[in-house]
């Protein structure tokens, strides 16, 4: 398995994992009461946006050419920190 393939592997189980953790979230919400419901569901469609956007890196990133797949995953994980940031601002404002 190239390093390449590695990468990405490991990049998408951590989508995967964050998948999960922003479901829970939704679940979560469903509890709020109607104000609180819908701040945590305008967090969670944001979380999702960035959630899209760190996936397209990873399609991306399974694009590139063994040569330029480096500079590819810059941009990844560039859009990773910034979900998972998100993330954690919103797991700890709401826990």
């Amino acid at each position: 398995m190239s390093t390449k393939e590695a990468y990405q592997e490991k990049v998408q189980a951590k989508l995967e994992e964050i998948n999960a953790e922003i479901d829970k979230l939704k679940a979560s919400a469903k509890q709020q009461k109607a104000d609180k419901k819908i701040e945590y569901e305008k967090k969670i469609n944001e979380l999702r946006s960035k959630q899209d956007d760190a996936q397209a890196k990873l399609v991306e990133l399974k694009r590139a050419s063994s040569k330029s797949w480096e500079d590819v995953k810059d941009g990844f994980e560039n859009a990773w920190s910034s979900l998972q940031d998100a993330f954690n601002s919103v797991r700890s404002r709401f826990s």
